[in-house]
């Protein structure tokens, strides 16, 4: 062989064959089968290889070797990179020369294989260009002899490296075009395959699952008009199978994540969260894509979706708008069905109500058809959900009448749920023996729902037995007012007119001229000499008779000294002949102030 040192202007004409041969496959592998044949043709080499590094693994490994003379024995592939120049080479981006190979120590394995095979001089060239699983690589190349490696051959081995890296660049854009074109192509095949299977009236499950094998997620699809979850896959910090994650998710943890769902509905599409789930008495929080699915401007579920590592491109986002869709679609059919029952029924509640039918067949007739018998004895079931006088946004009251409508068709197939106003209105028929037991654990399934999704307990009263469609307004005038009540008296639960005991009654008639002639009678002047000279002697009245007219109790809850009360209290007889010596006066006293604040509570002093 010539010395190296040697190179006249042939080499760089033979550049043209070089970039020819490099360039005669789209193949990665090939490319670097011809890229080292060239560099120890071309450049009069006997043997080189490529080799890939993996710093975080510590190791470089043979990717491709040209070797005319090599031996049957087996070779090293895989090398430590702390007994490998490469490391050296990519870390200074330079050449690295080892004259002699089986004379140097500073590379033992370098010296243990050169001495097997036969090589002496050595060069290490960085290659600038990564391989298909992105580990840096470098071009050895080795000579039996020992020759003295000169500037003008290292200008052309860079050059015809530099050559394959342009190869190697243009094989991978091709092939990462030619993935992306296949993807595509596969992703709206997907597209329309989810839609036929949506179209076709295929289940949720179904759809699910052919979504999970298209995102290649972990995934849970939330019907929230169902309260149904069913998942596909399980992430990876949770340790179940797929059959124990899918019946977690139907008991207990399916209510945690619906109620992770609805906090973190909002966030920003494309935002992963963490959602927190308790798991065996551990807390996971697992990184979440949440997106809604919307109907018609309603939250009717979410696709939850637990992302790779990798992180998403724009066709897993395309394939995500998909699934979305899909999902959405599913989901319309029952969305839209409940609305348009649910406005029906609102819509004939209503007119019973505020008596704008004439017609008493008509009415009856319409009733029918939405699967009401207005003859029937029955009794109206209303919830108010308001907190402080707030009522419930949109959303989250369609999302508590869906479920309660469900949960009402599971305690009775006959009770029927609707709308009117913002209260939701059962109407409860109480024509068999078991109908009453029925109402009771309805009721308790009301509140414990409320309580799940709004963890709060909701005013929950019941009316008398009625029939006829002329008694609807006085039984819901009943629940209206026990509601009022109620919300006044900051009690909540479930009600009927016998736990207000006589002030149910009374305010029901608080209109009548009777009830504020007594009230007037009784402590009327009170009131107004309060008004008009800024004293308390009704609050002095009200609070001395709940400490049960004990003095001294109530000077210590009012904060003052008892000979003031009693000074108050002789004030009070002086100016209105108050008298407090009997039960029956107390009682009568008593009862007038409550008349008369629970007037004012409800606007109608």
């Amino acid at each position: 062989m010539t010395a190296v040192s040697q190179v006249d202007r042939s080499q760089f004409r033979s550049l043209r064959d070089v970039a020819s041969l490099i360039n005669s496959s789209g193949d990665l592998h090939t490319i670097l089968n011809h890229l080292v044949y060239a560099a120890c043709h071309h450049a009069h080499w006997n043997m080189g290889g490529v080799m890939s590094i993996d710093q975080q693994d510590g190791y470089a490994t043979v990717v491709t070797r040209y070797d005319p003379n090599l031996l049957e024995n087996a070779l090293e592939d895989r090398w430590l990179l702390s007994t490998s120049p490469s490391l050296q080479a990519l870390t200074r981006n330079q050449p690295v020369i080892i004259r002699d190979a089986q004379q140097s120590d500073e590379f033992p394995g370098y010296k243990r294989e050169a001495i097997m095979r036969g090589y002496r001089t050595v060069v290490v060239m960085p290659m600038n260009c990564r391989d298909e699983k992105g580990r840096a690589m470098v071009l050895t190349l080795q000579s039996l002899n020992v020759v003295d490696v000169t500037e003008s051959e290292l200008a052309f081995i860079e050059t015809i490296v530099h050559l394959g890296a342009i190869a190697i660049d243009k094989a991978k854009r091709i092939r990462a075009d030619r993935a992306f074109t296949d993807r595509l192509e596969n992703t709206l095949s997907a597209h329309s395959s989810l839609m036929q299977q949506v179209l076709s009236d295929g289940s949720l499950p179904s759809v699910t699952h052919m979504i999970g094998r298209l995102l290649q997620n972990p995934i849970i699809a939330v019907d929230q008009t169902a309260n149904q979850l069913v998942a596909d896959r399980v992430p990876q910090q949770v340790r179940m199978t797929p059959e124990e994650w899918q019946a977690a998710l139907a008991g207990p943890l399916g209510r945690t994540v619906l109620q992770a769902v609805r906090s973190l509905i909002d966030t920003a599409p494309g935002e992963v969260s963490e959602l927190r789930l308790e798991l065996d008495g551990q807390f996971l929080a697992l990184p979440a894509l949440i997106e809604r699915l919307v109907v018609d401007g309603d939250v009717v579920g979410a696709l939850i979706l637990f992302p790779r590592d990798s992180g998403f491109s724009d066709l897993d986002n395309l394939l995500l708008d998909s699934a979305k869709f899909a999902l959405s679609v599913q989901m319309m059919r029952s969305h839209i069905r409940f609305r348009s029952e649910q406005q029906d029924l609102s819509d004939l509640l209503a007119e019973i109500i505020e008596r704008r039918w004439r017609d008493a067949a008509d009415i009856a007739t319409r009733a029918r058809r939405l699967g009401i018998d207005v003859g029937s004895p029955a009794r109206l079931i209303a919830v108010d959900f308001a907190q402080d006088g707030t009522p419930l946004t949109q959303a989250t009251f369609l999302e508590l009448h869906r479920s309660l409508t469900r949960i009402a068709s599971q305690v009775d197939p006959d009770i029927t749920a609707t709308s009117y106003q913002n209260f939701i209105v059962f109407i409860a028929p109480v024509t068999t023996a078991r109908a009453e037991e029925r109402i009771r654990i309805l009721q308790r399934r009301i509140i414990e729902e409320a309580r799940w999704v709004l963890e709060a307990t909701p005013i929950v009263v019941l009316s008398k037995p009625f029939s006829g469609a002329e008694h609807y307004p006085a039984a819901w005038e009943e629940c209206n007012r026990m509601i009022r009540l109620a919300s006044r008296l900051g009690r909540r639960g479930a009600f009927t007119s016998r736990d207000f005991g006589p002030f149910s009654v009374l305010l029901s008639a608080a209109d009548a001229q009777e009830i504020r002639a007594f009230i007037d009678n009784t402590i009327g002047p009170i009131i107004a000499y309060d008004r008009e000279n800024g004293t308390a002697y009704i609050e002095t009245l009200t609070r001395f008779l709940d400490h049960g007219c004990r003095n001294q109790a109530c000077a210590d809850a009012m904060g003052l000294h008892v000979t003031t009360l009693r000074y108050r209290l002789g004030r009070l007889h002086e100016l209105f002949g108050v008298e407090m010596d009997t039960p029956d006066r107390r009682f009568t006293l008593e009862l007038a102030i409550r008349l008369y604040a629970s007037l004012r509570e409800n606007g109608m002093d």
